[in-house]
């Protein structure tokens, strides 16, 4: 009975929304091969304030997953949470400017729309929004959120400018998609615990859920940033989830964990990481510098680069 009846109230959602559009208008950066799927997705502000207000006035509850597209099972699980816990799905997906340095691979960023649609179709994803730039930022934005608290240090120390873009972005993606709760894996955990303070402190109506990081087979976790590894160095890769996990074990035995990261770090020079940007114990909730006796919970976290490519990861103690 229950069944049948979220199926008539759906039905009624998808009659009084304005049609999405399903394959065609893809964004200019992406394929030009022909649609492989019909998930339906949007593009305005408009129209998607439109087929939200639809499901919410057919009493149903709506999960954001937001993303910057190459999609991997990682993401597919964020979806499969939201759809677990929500009547209705959506997916943003913004390759973001305003958190990518002019040195960094925005023009490079793979953008891998019809595979993207093809794989949301198979986790039952409701509906894309996938604005273009300037319908996030039109002609004249000039408002940019600036987090501190968990903001400070570790990325910011070599990526000055990336919270303040994942904020401004994030709560743009808030404010236009108006859902009951949003999902964010822990593997970009500092960026978890940003979101979580800056929607504690602006009041905004939603619960942040974080999910698990997703692993390959060899336990390294999952980012559309992996493509970019060689098969050599896709080998070495997992010495950063081996580490982390070393120093994890330390921790959790109250053991002094500065002799074991300089362990770790020497351990990732030698596996052919050619530079280490962090390898740090943190508070799990904070991301605060503490001592290893804290009784605190804690957090290890590691960002370094194999070849072109920077890796993070990080694992509870």
């Amino acid at each position: 009975m229950a069944k049948a009846t979220r199926e008539t109230v759906a039905s009624k959602a998808r009659k009084s929304a304005p049609k999405a559009r399903t394959g065609a208008g893809k964004p200019a950066a992406a394929s030009r091969r022909a649609p492989t799927s019909a998930v339906p997705f949007t593009r305005t502000v408009r129209d998607l304030r439109q087929i939200v207000a639809a499901w919410r006035k057919a009493g149903q509850s709506v999960g954001l997953v937001p993303t910057m597209g190459a999609l991997h099972d990682g993401h597919l699980e964020l979806v499969r949470i939201a759809k677990r816990r929500c009547d209705r799905a959506v997916v943003s997906i913004f390759v973001n400017p305003a958190q990518f340095a002019p040195n960094e691979d925005f023009d490079t960023y793979p953008r891998t729309w019809d595979n993207d649609l093809a794989q949301l179709a198979t986790v039952g994803c409701d509906l894309v929004w996938s604005p273009e730039r300037l319908e996030m930022y039109p002609e004249g934005f000039d408002t940019r959120i600036e987090p501190k608290g968990a903001a400070l240090g570790l990325e910011t120390e070599f990526r000055p400018h990336f919270f303040s873009g994942v904020a401004t972005v994030c709560c743009k993606l808030f404010t236009q998609v108006l859902p009951d709760i949003a999902i964010f894996g822990e593997k970009d955990y500092q960026q978890l615990c940003v979101i979580r303070q800056m929607v504690r402190d602006l009041d905004l109506p939603l619960q942040i859920v974080g999910a698990e990081t997703i692993r390959e087979a060899d336990g390294l976790a999952m980012s559309s940033r992996n493509r970019y590894l060689t098969p050599d160095e896709r080998a070495k890769a997992v010495t950063i989830h081996r580490v982390i996990s070393s120093v994890a074990t330390a921790a959790a035995k109250g053991q002094d964990t500065s002799a074991v990261v300089a362990a770790g770090r020497k351990r990732l020079t030698q596996a052919g990481f050619a530079k280490i940007d962090y390898l740090e114990v943190r508070d799990a909730q904070t991301l605060a510098p503490l001592e290893a006796s804290s009784p605190r919970e804690k957090r290890v976290l590691a960002a370094a680069w194999l070849g072109q490519t920077r890796l993070i990861d990080n694992v509870a103690v």
